[in-house]
């Protein structure tokens, strides 16, 4: 049985070592604390002008505000910065609290294409962060819908087809 790490590999494309080579420089010192609240600031920006009502709604129960500072707080945490995030809601547990969200392969690939574009747009951050970052992202995502899955087929519901494999290219 493959664990939630080695089916976030397959689906995403992005081998472990790829995706937490983030691990191997302190980001948030390269970066800066402001570089994170701009990129998720793009970032959200793009989700809640989504043209798709099924991506928005993911996020309907989430003001704009909150969910910038819950993103940038946990990015700034994950990447080498003071534990804003925990300090303020506790552990991460991202599968947790992504549980009553619908966590799909299409969702995270739309997910992934907003934070394609935020990256794009955020010019403080260098191109070996942004591909650091993007292959981190793109694993997390697959991550979640490994998670998803497991939710799902605890609940009796059909796993979800995995999309193609798709590395990061930034």
């Amino acid at each position: 049985m493959q664990t939630l790490q080695q089916k976030a590999s397959e689906w995403s494309g992005v081998d472990q070592k790829d995706a937490f080579a983030i691990d191997d420089i302190n980001l948030f010192q390269k970066l800066g604390l402001q570089t994170f609240i701009d990129l998720s600031t793009d970032f959200y920006t793009r989700v809640y002008d989504d043209e798709e009502e099924w991506f928005r709604s993911i996020f309907a129960n989430s003001t704009k505000e909150d969910a910038i500072q819950n993103q940038y707080e946990f990015f700034v945490q994950r990447m080498g910065g003071p534990p804003l995030y925990s300090q303020r809601k506790g552990h991460p547990a991202l599968i947790g609290r992504h549980r009553p969200f619908p966590v799909t392969h299409k969702a995270a690939e739309r997910w992934l294409h907003h934070m394609q574009q935020a990256l794009d747009n955020t010019t403080d951050i260098d191109q070996d962060s942004k591909t650091r970052m993007l292959n981190f992202f793109r694993h997390t995502a697959y991550f979640l819908v490994a998670g998803n899955d497991l939710k799902n087929q605890s609940e009796g519901a059909p796993p979800c087809k995995h999309g193609a494999n798709k590395p990061a290219a930034v």
